[in-house]
């Protein structure tokens, strides 16, 4: 994979250098173009567009990588990582070097597609008036999306310490079109980046169209704000936004737990449309190449590495009649081996799943609970919604007992494990927000459980200081 010395010639050698299109997108992006001749027509300015889209696919973004790094930081006693990839072994050693390449090319890629948004809201006086809501809803959902992550991976947990001191990652809001002193930008506070990034999907939800092919829209705008305020604690929020998701009746729980994860078997490369149940999907095709979900899950039948091992006892979880557990199998027979695995990443080219309704009705009950509300639903009526699903035995009482991973566990955080493990980073990001101890091996707060500010970025940047345990760069 081809990584860029740092945020700053990365944004300007590839400022509207984007991946092959997607077949079944409408227009298609632009290849190398001079920043000065780039965006000139409202057609450029959607293909720019696209082309955010598309790099937000990218193997160490949202093609799985933003989810697969985090849980490899905080499952040492659900998973084994058994790959050659050292960038990866030191994530799950939680011992990550500076010059880690899986986390450079996470800061590269995000910093390319904030760019490429930046680039889009620079010229909408370009864009029809009928189309320019939309486009500007779009590429603020993007952003934000992003600002949220770099915040969560690079920045300690909003409840971890002060979050108006502690460090989060440069907010760049124009685009980098030449070197200057403008090019170098210090690195905002937490409570910055997330007022940054609640700000883009407010206006986005605000924006976007309710539908909008696979692409955003309102809904899913609301559904990452609510992911959001819950990381935050901000309860009453997480709830109502959980809830316009719900209520709106746009989306469907698959009548099958597994129809989430469709599989077409074996390693031909098979496109998928989203299922009734996402709320937001990065679409993957043949062309773009696998996602690194299935790439690390998968065994080499399915296309995949197949590095990380499932420990054989995570399905006691799960009860007797619980189908969720099924997506939990030892290999099949052709691999020659015992392994474990994780089989919802079994389609090599599947999209990834960014957030679907399952969660939002978790977040609405968690939320609902620690807020002594009932907006929308009881916290029992939503657990027990996504249990029906699972044909799981109904709950009689929840709460939201530290995780305890059995499967007569009441607690909605065990049943956010159930329902979403290995999806979203949530082993991470949960346990940091309930102050779980130990994450691995260190407390919730522990530096290394943050990523370091890439070394190149460091060297290249001198307003930029680097996360404490990673030395005084």
């Amino acid at each position: 994979m081809k990584k860029f010395n740092n945020i700053y010639i990365g944004a300007l050698g590839a400022l509207l250098m984007f991946s092959a299109c997607n077949k079944q997108l409408d227009l298609n992006p632009h290849q190398s173009i001079d920043q000065n001749k780039a965006i000139l027509t409202a057609q450029d300015v959607q293909s720019t567009l696209v082309g955010a889209y598309n790099r937000m696919g990218l193997s160490d973004l949202y093609g799985g990588g933003v989810f697969v790094y985090p849980d490899l930081m905080a499952t040492q006693t659900d998973v084994s990582f058994n790959g050659t990839f050292q960038g990866l072994t030191q994530m799950a050693d939680q011992a990550i070097l500076i010059d880690n390449t899986f986390v450079s090319g996470t800061w590269q890629d995000a910093y390319q597609v904030i760019n490429q948004t930046n680039n889009v809201l620079a010229n909408l006086s370009k864009v029809a008036s009928g189309d320019k809501d939309r486009t500007e809803g779009e590429a603020k959902f993007l952003r934000g999306l992003v600002y949220f992550d770099l915040a969560r991976l690079f920045g300690k947990d909003w409840n971890d310490g002060d979050p108006n001191t502690n460090p989060g990652v440069p907010i760049v809001l124009t685009p980098t079109v030449a070197l200057g002193p403008d090019s170098y930008v210090a690195r905002a506070t937490v409570a910055a980046t997330y007022a940054q990034a609640i700000a883009d999907l407010t206006d986005a939800e605000a924006k976007m169209p309710e539908t909008n092919s696979f692409y955003a829209t309102k809904y899913s705008a609301a559904a990452i704000l609510a992911r959001l305020y819950l990381q935050q604690g901000n309860y009453a929020k997480a709830a109502t936004e959980a809830n316009t998701v719900i209520a709106s009746g746009a989306f469907e729980l698959n009548t099958n737990y597994a129809a989430e994860f469709p599989n077409p078997g074996g390693v031909n490369p098979v496109h998928i449309d989203n299922t009734p149940e996402d709320v937001f999907a990065i679409q993957v095709t043949s062309q773009q190449g696998t996602n690194s979900l299935n790439t690390y899950y998968a065994s080499k039948t399915y296309a995949g590495r197949g590095d990380i091992h499932v420990n054989d006892n995570f399905t006691d979880i799960y009860g007797a009649t619980d189908t969720r557990a099924a997506l939990y199998q030892y290999d099949d027979p052709t691999d020659n081996t015992t392994t474990f695995r994780c089989r919802k990443f079994d389609n090599s080219i599947g999209n990834v799943h960014v957030i679907r309704l399952a969660e939002l009705y978790l977040i609405r009950a968690e939320s609902n609970f620690r807020n002594g509300s009932s907006i929308g639903a009881t916290p029992l009526a939503d657990v027990n919604t996504i249990r029906a699903r699972a044909k799981a035995t109904p709950l009689t009482a929840v709460n939201v007992d530290a995780p305890t991973q059995l499967a007569d566990s009441k607690s909605i955080l065990d049943e956010r494990i159930r329902e979403l493990a290995f999806e979203g980073g949530f082993f991470l990001h949960d346990g940091k927000r309930i102050q779980q101890s130990p994450i691995g091996a260190v407390p919730y707060n522990s530096n290394k459980l943050v990523f370091p500010i890439p070394k190149q970025d460091i060297n290249a940047n001198p307003k930029l200081k680097q996360n404490p345990g990673y030395g005084a760069e």
